[in-house]
C-alpha cells in the first residue's frame, strides 16, 4: 500500500470540492475517493453527496482541468469517482436513472484520467439470488463493456446493503460474498471488473476477509478502511435473522472487530499497489463538523501504524 491512506469524501457533506481537497492535504491524506451523486435529495445516509459535477466534467473542459489541477497542485491524488446506487432496482425508473448517471460517472472518470469508478452492482431485493444473477447477466455486461472501452475499471464494494426494514428481505447489492463474486466474474471476466474491498462487511456475515484478499488478489482494485462492531448481547437477544443494525454498528477503524494488523499484512503479502481510503460512517462522530474532523484525525492516527 505504497500510495498511503486516502479518504472517501461522502462524510464531508457541505464541504466544497476545493475544501475537501484542502482538508485532505492539511491532514496528510494522500488521495480522495470523490463522491459523485447526481444533484438532488439524498436517498439514504451518506448518499446524495456530490463534490464533482460529472455532467459538467463531460462538457466543460475548463472545469475538468480545474478538478485535476486543483488536486495535483496540493499533492492529492484522485483514486476513484464514487457513486453507489442500485442499478438493478425493482423500480424500473430508478434503475434507469442509476444506470444513466453511472455511465456519466464512468465517462467523467475517463475524462479526468482517474480511470476508476467505485459503485454497487445493485439488487432487486424482492427476487432470489438466482434471479438476481440472471438480472446481472442482462444489465452488467454492457456496463462493463462501456467502461472498458473508455479504459475505466469498475470497483464494486462488497456491502450487502441490507441493514434495516427498507432493504429487507434481500438487500440492495448482490456482490457481497466470495461465492457470488465467482459467479459474476464468470459471467463478466473482464479485467476492468473487480472489487472495492471493505473487510467490515464480512464481520457480521461471518466471512473470512483474509482468505478473500488472497483468493481475489487480482480483482482487488480499491480498498475501504471502515470497521464494524458486533454486540454479542444484542445478537443473543435477536439472532442473525434480525435486521443487522439490531446487533451491529459501523465504527471508526480500531473501534470495531476488524483485525487491521492481519488485514494490512495480507494486503502487503499480495503486493497490493492500489489505493486504500478511510470511510467514516460512525454515528458517534456525526454531531458537528468538529466531530467529523475528530473522526478523521483519530482514524488517520490509528491507521498510520499500518501504512
Amino acid at each position: 500500500m505504497r500510495r498511503g491512506l486516502g479518504l472517501l469524501t461522502s462524510i464531508l457533506d457541505g464541504w466544497s470540492y476545493e475544501e475537501a481537497v484542502d482538508l485532505a492535504a492539511e491532514m496528510g491524506f494522500s488521495c480522495l475517493e470523490v463522491a459523485c451523486w447526481p444533484a438532488g435529495r439524498a436517498e439514504r445516509r451518506y448518499a446524495g453527496v456530490s463534490h464533482i459535477d460529472c455532467e459538467r466534467v463531460c462538457t466543460d473542459a475548463v472545469y475538468a482541468r480545474h478538478i485535476v489541477d486543483y488536486a495535483a497542485e496540493r499533492g492529492v491524488a484522485l483514486s476513484s469517482l464514487a457513486y453507489y446506487p442500485n442499478p438493478m432496482d425493482h423500480d424500473l425508473e430508478r434503475r434507469a436513472r442509476a444506470i444513466a448517471h453511472l455511465k456519466t460517472v464512468i465517462q467523467a472518470s475517463a475524462t479526468l484520467g482517474i480511470d476508476m469508478v467505485s459503485t454497487f452492482i445493485g439488487r432487486d431485493q424482492w427476487k432470489t439470488t438466482e434471479e438476481n444473477v440472471e438480472l446481472f447477466a442482462q444489465i452488467w455486461p454492457e456496463l462493463i463493456a462501456f467502461a472498458e472501452e473508455r479504459g475505466v475499471r469498475v470497483a464494486i464494494e462488497n456491502c450487502p446493503m441490507l441493514f434495516g426494514a427498507d432493504q429487507w428481505p434481500g438487500g440492495q447489492n448482490l456482490m457481497c460474498t466470495p461465492a457470488i463474486y465467482r459467479r459474476l466474474f464468470e459471467i463478466v471476466p473482464s479485467p476492468f471488473f473487480g472489487l472495492n474491498f471493505d473487510p467490515s462487511h464480512y464481520v457480521w456475515q461471518g466471512l473470512d476477509y483474509l482468505k478473500t484478499v488472497y483468493d481475489f488478489r487480482d480483482r482487488i482494485f480499491h480498498v475501504h478502511f471502515k470497521d464494524i462492531k458486533v454486540y454479542p448481547d444484542r445478537l443473543r437477544e435477536c439472532g442473525v435473522l434480525a435486521y443487522p443494525l439490531d446487533y451491529m454498528s459501523p465504527k471508526l477503524p480500531g473501534l470495531g472487530d476488524v483485525d487491521w494488523s492481519a488485514f494490512c499484512s495480507a494486503l502487503n503479502d499480495i503486493g497490493y499497489q492500489g489505493y486504500a481510503v478511510l470511510e467514516v460512517e460512525d454515528k458517534a462522530f456525526e454531531g458537528s463538523r468538529e466531530d467529523v474532523l475528530r473522526a478523521l484525525r483519530l482514524s488517520r492516527r490509528y491507521l498510520s501504524q499500518y501504512l
